[in-house]
């Protein structure tokens, strides 16, 4: 980097965002920590996203605006990375709202903890009147994770990390080619692969962005954020690391989750050996070919991976207490998937 090239480069794709971008901007404008650059990937809006694009850069040197055809945030997102100067790159939505001390805070963190290759933050769903119940157990789930330990824990129950707050260092993303186009999340692709190259992640422990709640999000309409989209990218990353070497799979979980995990790790070519279950009446069945058996039995599979596929938190944690009393480590016997 050369000394006049900025600590922070911005990435933010967007696309038709004119109803809420002047609310994004300001909130950049109002950051404590001022040495960025804001890549802005227009990426084919037909509303007057370009001119308030426009308008701001003209505004402001530090804003960089680039335009292409609708290619999808994935593209945008490598757009911008591309063309970054700064030793991080952070994301930002062009419909969320930063905290002014979310850069200064992120990087401190990062300054000090030389080992973390990158954090992310807290969050804060809003318009409150517009959260669903679900929205507000993903908020308390993300909003729980609170140290490197948290995030790996996590990893494999869905993206520990909101995508927004994503603060890493460029060296680290650029190493494993940055984002990909994979028909699953970009943005837990991304994680995934960066953890799987060795790299830990931190977690700002205050709520540093305001993450707007809306029915037209990418996440609700398109078909790679679908919970099945979601699911092989799991299934892959955990058979080519966690479960890799080991005797199959044990699923822990014989209810609607961990058989449809069971399904896509047959379907990408692994193998389950069996599925734990509490329930008696699952007891000696065979589900996809595996058996049912008690919790008993468990360490008769010790030298497989076992996945703790409930849905439920204070189920999870029985079965991570259950499998620890075992003589299982998390991580490197069990993983908690979801």
């Amino acid at each position: 980097m050369a000394a006049t090239d900025p600590s922070i480069s911005v990435l933010l794709p967007i696309r038709n965002g004119a109803v809420y971008l002047s609310e994004c901007i300001d909130s950049l404008k109002a950051q404590t920590f001022d040495d960025f650059e804001v890549l802005a990937v227009d990426d084919g809006s037909t509303d007057r996203t370009p001119q308030i694009l426009a308008q701001w850069a003209s505004e402001d040197r530090r804003v960089v605006v680039t335009s292409q055809a609708p290619m999808g945030i994935t593209a945008a997102l490598e757009a911008g990375r591309l063309r970054a100067r700064g030793r991080y790159l952070a994301r930002m939505d062009s419909d969320d709202i930063a905290e002014a001390t979310r850069f200064e805070d992120q990087l401190s963190l990062l300054e000090d903890r030389p080992e973390l290759s990158g954090c992310g933050a807290h969050v804060r769903y809003f318009p409150r009147e517009a959260v669903r119940d679900g929205g507000l157990r993903y908020e308390a789930w993300l909003n729980g994770i609170t140290t490197p330990a948290d995030v790996e824990r996590e990893i494999f129950v869905e993206c520990p990390l909101a995508h927004p707050t994503f603060f890493f260092r460029s060296s680290a993303v650029s190493a494993v080619g940055g984002y990909s186009l994979c028909g699953w999340p970009e943005d837990y692709d991304l994680l995934l692969r960066l953890w799987r190259s060795g790299q830990r992640f931190g977690v700002a422990d205050q709520v540093l962005l305001h993450w707007r709640e809306r029915e037209d999000r990418a996440s609700r309409q398109q078909d790679e954020y679908s919970p099945e989209a979601f699911r092989r990218c799991k299934v892959h990353y955990l058979l080519c690391t966690l479960a890799s070497g080991r005797n199959g799979l044990v699923v822990w979980g014989a209810g609607p989750l961990g058989k449809s995990f069971a399904r896509e790790v047959q379907r990408q070519g692994g193998e389950v050996r069996a599925f734990v279950d509490l329930d008696g009446r699952k007891i000696g069945q065979t589900i996809h070919g595996a058996t049912v058996v008690p919790p008993s039995s468990i360490n008769e599979y010790r030298d497989g991976y076992c996945v703790a596929a409930v849905g439920q938190v204070g189920a999870r944690a029985e079965i991570r207490d259950a499998l620890e009393g075992a003589g299982w480590l998390e991580i490197r016997d069990f993983i908690a998937v979801a």
